[in-house]
């Protein structure tokens, strides 16, 4: 009875584990920067839009931009079977950017697949990244909110609008959020250039001290020379004194 129960409990955590195994593990539209996304300044993003369905293409992915913090300046990049369209919209209070002023800032960008056959858009069990050129990022904020709409070539459309509240579960259909580092203040390279100066100021320096150093190793090696002549100079006349006493005493 033992064996069986033991058989019998093994069987059930394996079905168990092939159960768990079996549910699929549902990911949702994300974006993410490459490299660092700061305030104050300019980055290039990646929109991530995985296919959630066994039987279906994704064949458009709809990006709705933030109305509370507009951007005046976004550029898709180029991706092979879909097509870019990004759309503008007038501003109520118009921005300021290189001293110019803008009244218009980009609402919306939309991915369309373009083509035909069964490979055309995002097929079951892929994903797909679609980059943007953002900027210039807000400063009065920690993170963007995107609303992401997908479209199935079933007609499916899943709405990706949901924010993230701080302390709570991740909400069904999450919104895409970007979130900002800390503005970087761009000293085009003055740092290096200050590093640089010191360097060549620690120069001289170095060149003069080896130069003293050069000096008083010749001053050593001359009085060291002199030193050494003088030596041979006493001991030859200790020999010469020494002769002479020699044959005075032997005359005497």
């Amino acid at each position: 009875m033992k064996k069986i129960s033991r058989v019998a409990a093994v069987g059930a955590t394996a079905a168990s584990a092939v159960l768990v195994l079996s549910v699929p593990a549902f990911a949702h539209v994300s974006v993410q920067p490459e490299g660092v996304a700061a305030k104050g300044g300019y980055a290039v993003v990646n929109f991530k839009v995985p296919n959630e369905r066994d039987d279906a293409a994704t064949t458009k992915v709809e990006v709705n931009f933030p109305t509370d913090h507009p951007l005046a300046s976004v550029m898709p990049e180029p991706i092979p079977g879909w097509t870019a369209k990004v759309t503008k919209s007038k501003l109520d209070k118009p921005l300021e950017m290189h001293g110019e002023k803008i009244d218009q800032a980009v609402s919306q960008v939309t991915w369309t697949a373009d083509g035909s056959g069964k490979d055309k858009g995002i097929q079951p069990g892929f994903f797909q990244k679609f980059p943007l050129s953002l900027g210039q990022l807000p400063e009065d904020t920690d993170e963007l909110v995107f609303k992401a709409i997908q479209t199935y070539d079933n007609k499916e459309v899943v709405r990706w609008i949901e924010p993230q509240a701080k302390g709570q579960e991740e909400p069904e259909n999450p919104a895409p959020t970007l979130e900002l580092s800390a503005a970087t203040e761009d000293h085009h390279g003055g740092a290096a250039a200050d590093d640089s100066a010191k360097s060549d100021d620690d120069k001289p320096a170095t060149a003069s001290s080896s130069g003293s150093s050069s000096d008083s190793s010749s001053d050593s090696d001359t009085t060291a020379r002199a030193l050494g002549i003088a030596g041979i100079v006493v001991g030859a006349a200790g020999v010469a004194f020494g002769v002479l006493a020699g044959r005075r005493r032997t005359n005497s």
